[in-house]
């Protein structure tokens, strides 16, 4: 692809593309695509004994936190499950655990060293599992859009709420700036808080939470939304659409969730008549609006846990999820269905595999401590504020 046809469709190169094809490492976050070591074979029959017998050697020095999107190859050997924000407060929670192996991605990772104490060492099986919506805020890209706001006279005015699903860089701007955190299920009392510091939020880094949130919870409308882009000059916004702005919203998606259209609503109810549509509020704002219930994954969950037998449901979430859910629940004659038709994982989140884990897990058993996720003691601080004020939520 030439320049001008990169420019014409707005798209940055970036060294994340180097990063996921293996020829190249981002040392601002720690993350490589090589072990110092060698990895066991996919095909080797006993990696699931391999996997028991280490976490055995281990014992209670070793905590394993499985992500719901995870393979079923690597949740079978996590002690408890759950999203991110979850797993970080159950590892703080067992703090006679020396390691704490995190089956998920590298911000999620940060945020248990951020939660747990300084003895505790934080494990991710491969450092090249990131998550592509957290590495579409950098932190000197934020720290840009901070001086854009400041320069139209807006950044005073401006409260800051990052998602969950951030880099702990990103985090910390949020606490140094006086806002807070917040999760897909408390989004809406996030906001709110914030709406009571200043007259303006700017949401990081997904831009369809932040929009999902305002105008269908908080009753706002589209036109009070503007979206900062941050490979354009200014963000490619006036600073009069600044100040007329309620929610500066970052553009930045869900890789997985921003596949969903109104499209694959629309099929999926022709192809299943008296279908229940069930979304993740990271999808798209019009397929937010089309769908008959929107939710976190915990939401989800628990949405289908309660459904009555014989109901059945499409689910716009991460094609791990809504597989091992389909086979919970097909017992139940409950008919559980992916929303599009194409199949769509979390790549790098797949990153996490049996073989990874095998070699983290006999690692740590010969007493080789391998890839341990560090924040320092500055960016724990304030991400650590931004964190205890979402706690501290109405």
């Amino acid at each position: 692809m030439t320049t001008a046809q990169t420019q014409e469709l707005d798209v940055q190169p970036t060294p994340l593309a180097l990063l996921l094809l293996g020829r190249e490492a981002d040392p601002r976050s720690e993350r490589g695509v090589e072990c110092p070591g060698d990895l066991p074979s996919p095909s080797d029959p006993d990696l699931v004994a391999r996997a028991r017998a280490a976490k055995e050697k281990l014992g209670d020095k070793v905590f394993v936190l499985g992500h719901h999107y995870q393979r079923d190859e690597v949740i079978q050997f996590a002690d408890v499950t759950g999203d991110s924000f979850k797993l970080a407060r159950d590892a703080a929670a067992r703090p006679e655990a020396e390691y704490i192996v995190f089956c998920g991605v590298h911000f999620m990772a940060e945020s248990a060293d951020i939660l747990t104490s300084g003895d505790q060492k934080v494990v991710l099986p491969d450092l090249a599992a990131g998550c592509s919506m957290a590495d579409m805020a950098t932190a000197e890209q934020v720290a840009e859009c901070w001086d854009v706001l400041t320069e139209a006279g807006v950044a005073e005015q401006v409260v800051p709420v990052s998602y969950m699903n951030s880099s702990a860089d990103i985090k910390a701007f949020t606490g140094r700036h006086g806002g807070t955190i917040c999760t897909s299920s408390n989004a809406e009392r996030a906001l709110n808080w914030a709406f009571e510091q200043g007259e303006k939020v700017l949401f990081l880094p997904d831009q369809h939470l932040g929009r999902n949130t305002a105008v269908r919870d908080l009753g706002m409308s589209l036109d009070d939304c503007v979206v900062y882009n941050p490979h354009r000059p200014n963000g490619g916004l006036t600073a009069e659409e600044l100040r007329a702005a309620k929610m500066i919203l970052w553009r930045g998606h869900c890789s997985v969730h921003g596949r969903f259209s109104l499209d694959s609503v629309n099929d999926v109810r022709e192809r299943i008549p008296g279908v229940n549509v069930l979304v993740h509020p990271e999808c798209k704002h019009e397929v937010v609006a089309a769908a008959d219930h929107v939710g976190s994954t915990e939401y989800i969950i628990k949405a289908l846990e309660a459904a009555p037998a014989g109901s059945k449901w499409a689910i716009g979430t991460e094609l791990n999820l809504v597989r091992r859910l389909a086979n919970r629940f097909a017992a139940e004659d409950k008919e559980i269905v992916f929303l599009d038709k194409t199949v769509c994982f979390c790549s790098t989140m797949n990153r996490i595999d049996l073989p990874h884990l095998v070699w983290t897990l006999e690692s740590l058993a010969e007493g080789t401590l391998v890839n341990r996720i560090e924040v320092d003691e500055e960016t724990e601080k304030f991400a650590k504020l931004a964190l205890e004020r979402m706690l501290a939520l109405p």
